[in-house]
């Protein structure tokens, strides 16, 4: 720690409990931050500063890293990001599960592509150009952005639901280099979803053979969580192993009721498995995941809620089983009728859901859809979820465990270089926030609520949100290269 007396600064935030994203013991301390970086923790009670605020009695950590979110247009359509900027988040993953903005110049991309957007926000051919975008129009927060390998197969292939040919493969290879070469972080896949359930592991190995070469990340929403998730993992740490890259498993969760409990199952598989190669994985604090309305789903969740639907806007935000009634169908049947559409489905385990947030490796990942009309709460409440529910009121893990798992193992293992940490000369991404009453607000019935707790956030040295005035107009979001 510093003590300078006679440094300036451009702000000093005074007296607050730091939790400094290295799951060290909290400490109080001042924090001097000069232009974007911090400069200074100790006692810096004499030195000057253009700004300085008193934080006494309330934690200051790393902005919290996204690590799976669905952000890409989001960035430039609300570049204010106030669903993720209102809970402390300064930096968002995006491109995952095999969905990413670019490249691909389509009118009305197939499921589940149009998750980023209803049509018209596919106009980038060149991931270059995407990046492109945001550097020339800054969102709040930061972004590291992955390719998608469903995205690159809707760019290339004529028709999604058959193996892809030689030629296909190579074309989908050069688009991954091109958008590695203008700075994805990596590639993710979704082999659940339709346009990549019919492409081979040969395929998926050989689209992303630019990742060996660039140090990318292999991050992906694996063909199967639930009755064959073994196979899954297998083919997910296969993938890995070949190409010799980072893995990270999205969203790691047990679907079915006949699988309740499998955690222990597949958390010590994991374990075994990272004795051999680099895994990491992630997680989101709920019960209920959310995605595009498929038939498989709806008929095994608990309960199915839609959050948009084209053919009938009425219905979103309301229970299937009660349109299916209104509609005098049983709930298999009605689900052609809304398609296309998007649903929340209940279909997970608490004790698993726990079991792995607290598993050591695990970050911390929305996976929120924010271009619902009737969105999943964890777009606006995932981490003060964690650590108000979670951390404070469960006690699954102590208060600098659950700000790491958001902070510094996420910048680590995504190879974010000086974010994710309160250091001297780390990036001043910041938020301020009251671990006595930090908490989500956003609900399944009201999804869209401002959390509790936090005071203040900011991104490279500027602040973009407080609590009183909200989003302060600022952008200085980055888009980030993996180190």
């Amino acid at each position: 720690m510093s003590n300078p007396t006679n440094d300036s600064f451009d702000l000093i935030l005074s007296g607050g409990l730091v939790v400094d994203g290295t799951n060290a013991k909290p400490f109080l301390a001042d924090i001097g931050v000069r232009g974007d970086r911090v400069a200074a923790i100790g006692d810096l009670s004499q030195a000057n500063a253009t700004r300085r605020v008193d934080v006494s009695g309330l934690a200051v950590s790393p902005g919290f890293i996204d690590s799976h979110t669905h952000d890409d247009n989001l960035l430039l359509r609300k570049p204010a990001m106030e669903p993720k900027i209102s809970q402390g988040v300064t930096t968002v993953v995006t491109g995952n599960c095999g969905i990413s903005l670019a490249p691909l110049l389509h009118d009305s991309p197939p499921p589940p592509l149009d998750l980023l957007d209803l049509g018209g926000s596919y106009v980038f051919s060149t991931f270059a150009g995407y990046l492109n975008a945001l550097r020339e129009t800054p969102p709040a927060v930061n972004a590291a952005c992955m390719l998608g390998h469903s995205t690159l197969r809707a760019a290339i292939m004529p028709n999604l639901d058959r193996n892809a040919t030689p030629d296909e493969i190579e074309r989908m290879q050069r688009l991954a280099q091109e958008g590695m070469e203008a700075g994805a972080i990596g590639i993710s896949t979704g082999t659940f979803y339709p346009p990549a359930a019919n492409a081979t592991t040969e395929e998926i190995i050989e689209v992303c053979r630019p990742l060996s070469q660039h140090n990318g990340i292999y991050a992906t929403h694996m063909r199967d969580e639930g009755d064959h998730i073994v196979e899954a993992l297998n083919e997910t740490f296969r993938i890995g192993k070949e190409l010799d890259v980072p893995v990270v498993i999205s969203h790691h969760k047990l679907m079915g009721k006949q699988n309740f409990g499998r955690s222990n199952e597949t958390l010590a598989i994991i374990s075994e498995a990272m004795k051999g190669q680099e895994i990491s994985l992630d997680a989101y604090p709920y019960i209920a995941g959310s995605t595009i309305l498929k038939k498989d789903r709806a008929l095994l969740s608990a309960k199915t809620i839609i959050t948009w639907c084209k053919p009938f806007p009425e219905y979103t935000g309301r229970d299937l089983d009660e349109i299916a009634k209104e509609r005098g169908k049983d709930r298999w049947d009605v689900v052609d009728e809304l398609m296309p559409a998007g649903a929340i489905y209940f279909m997970m385990d608490e004790d698993d859901v726990q079991r792995i947030m607290a598993f050591p490796d695990t970050m911390i990942g929305s996976d929120g859809l924010p271009h619902d009309t009737h969105p999943h709460p964890r777009l606006w409440g995932t981490f003060p979820r964690v650590l108000g529910h979670y951390s404070r009121d469960l006690g699954l893990f102590p208060l600098e465990t659950a700000v790491w798992k958001m902070t510094g193992l996420t910048a680590s293992r995504f190879g974010l270089k000086d974010r994710g940490v309160i250091q001297e000369n780390a990036f001043a991404d910041l938020v301020v926030f009251d671990p006595a009453t930090v908490a989500d607000a956003a609900t399944f019935e009201t999804p869209m609520e401002h959390s509790r707790g936090i005071h203040q956030v900011y991104v490279n040295g500027t602040q973009v949100w407080d609590a009183k005035e909200r989003f302060t107009g600022n952008f200085p979001g980055r888009v980030l290269s993996r180190d």
